[in-house]
């Protein structure tokens, strides 16, 4: 029984995405989908970031910030998007054991990336709104600077942390992960050595990496709310409440959707509302993010004008 158990125990050498549909008539619809969501998502963050480059009014902090979320979303998108598309077009669905390993390394790399940027644009708003006088001075090009590098340390860290952490788990069969794309609870299931570890220290750098923004974040628009209410012109608590408004909903979105994701792990009947999930984390945010933050800012909405028309109308 000893040689046997021994050749049980033989590592992984690739895993099978069992995708978003198995049924093979639905896979040409979803291709054209997620095609169509994939260019409209990278068109509609690329419209941004251009705008952002080319119009001298949205050279602030808080459209520094929108500048590198936009770049987030695109990349988020792309980590996963482009291979599921690619499996449905060749019909094959192996996905090697390192390369399923960097498609997780860089999933949490953006998505740890986008926790720390929400909390610099909330930062940002308390300062604008709370600290106008030293708004300028406080929020430098050089903060705006060390905010994002920290923030790429740190959310490096974390996806680094989780992803050796993964190397150290025995894959012996079966492989086929109920996704479609690899991420680490859908890899627990399949591991056949003890995962206490792992799921303890995924609670625990998820408590870290996305608890402290959120309490950050928190108590920014905590003091933004109060500063707000205090503002006598209806008016002005309108214009205050719009630019904080879309960062809100974003953070919503984000986070409630990170939390259904990883709170429940050890669930397996819940592996298809996992692929809803993901879908929604990595496609549909992404997504979103630009029409949040250019239908409620005319400055937006001006720029991104000017980016589509405007050489057109000057010639």
């Amino acid at each position: 029984m000893q040689p046997e158990a021994r050749t049980n125990r033989t590592a992984v050498t690739e895993f099978i995405l069992l995708g978003l549909v198995e049924t093979e008539n639905l896979q040409p619809m979803v291709f054209v989908l997620f095609l169509f969501v994939y260019l409209v998502t990278v068109g509609g963050n690329l419209s941004i970031l251009t705008a952002i480059l080319v119009e001298p009014k949205l050279h602030t902090p808080m459209y520094f910030f929108l500048g590198n979320l936009s770049a987030l979303d695109i990349g988020c998108i792309t980590v996963t998007v482009p291979a599921m598309l690619g499996r449905l077009l060749s019909h094959k669905r192996t996905i090697p054991y390192a390369a399923c390993l960097s498609q997780l390394f860089f999933f949490h790399l953006l998505a740890g990336m986008d926790c720390f940027l929400l909390t610099a644009m909330a930062y940002d708003r308390f300062l604008a709104i709370c600290r106008p006088l030293t708004y300028s001075t406080r929020m430098s090009q050089t903060v705006q600077r060390i905010l994002v590098a920290v923030s790429w340390a740190c959310a490096t860290t974390n996806a680094l942390t989780h992803t050796i952490a993964l190397t150290t788990l025995n894959f012996c069969g079966p492989n086929e992960v109920n996704h479609f794309y690899c991420d680490l609870p859908q890899l627990f299931q399949l591991s056949c050595s003890s995962i206490q570890l792992n799921e303890l220290l995924l609670f625990g750098v998820g408590f870290i990496m996305a608890g402290t923004p959120v309490v950050l974040i928190i108590i920014s628009y905590i003091n933004v709310a109060t500063a707000v209410l205090q503002i006598r012109s209806v008016e002005g608590r309108k214009k205050a409440f719009s630019t904080c408004g879309s960062h809100l909903t974003v953070v919503c979105l984000f986070y409630g959707t990170g939390i259904f994701n990883y709170m429940r792990l050890g669930s397996e009947e819940a592996s298809d509302k996992d692929k809803g999930v993901g879908v929604f984390n990595t496609v549909i945010n992404p997504m979103l993010n630009p029409l949040i933050y250019s239908l409620r800012n005319p400055d937006v909405q001006g720029a991104l004008w000017r980016v589509l028309v405007g050489r057109r109308s000057l010639t």
